[in-house]
C-alpha cells in the first residue's frame, strides 16, 4: 500500500548576506500517507476541505517542519496548494473500509460524501 499527499508550495529566500534571483521558486512535495486506522491516518480530515488546505498558514508551518526548514530563518514556505492524495488501488481500499468503520466521526452518510467533503475530486489512484 503506498499513498501521498501531493501539495505544491512556494518557498521564498532571504538571505542576509547575499541577493537571490528569483527570491521565489515552486516545488512539489509528497507527504507520505499513514496506514489508514492508524496513527496520523485523518490528516485529510483534519487538513482539508473540499480538496483545499483548511488553515493554510498551519499548514505552511507544517510543511516548512516536513521539509527542515522550521529554524531556517532566511527560507519560508509562503503559501501551500493541495493537489492531491495519490495511491494505489489497495490504500484506497483500505481507507474507505476505514471511513465506513467510523461514519460517525465524518459526520456524514456515505464513504464518497467523506471523500468529496475533504479532498474532493482530488484522489488518483495509479497502478
Amino acid at each position: 500500500m503506498e499513498a501521498a499527499y501531493v501539495v505544491s508550495v512556494a518557498i521564498r529566500l532571504d538571505p542576509p548576506a547575499a541577493a537571490v534571483d528569483p527570491d521565489r521558486f515552486e516545488t512539489t512535495v509528497e507527504l507520505p500517507a499513514s496506514e489508514p486506522g492508524t496513527d496520523g491516518w485523518l490528516f485529510f480530515r483534519d487538513r482539508l476541505w473540499r480538496g483545499e488546505i483548511g488553515d493554510e498558514p498551519s499548514f505552511r508551518r507544517l510543511a516548512e517542519e516536513r521539509l527542515g526548514l522550521a529554524d531556517a530563518g532566511s527560507v519560508e514556505v509562503v503559501a501551500a496548494d493541495f493537489r492531491e492524495l495519490r495511491t494505489d488501488g489497495a490504500y484506497l481500499d483500505a481507507l474507505t473500509a476505514a471511513i465506513a468503520d467510523d461514519l460517525d466521526r465524518f459526520n456524514a452518510d456515505s464513504v464518497d460524501e467523506v471523500l468529496r467533503k475533504y479532498l474532493g475530486s482530488s484522489v488518483h489512484v495509479r497502478g
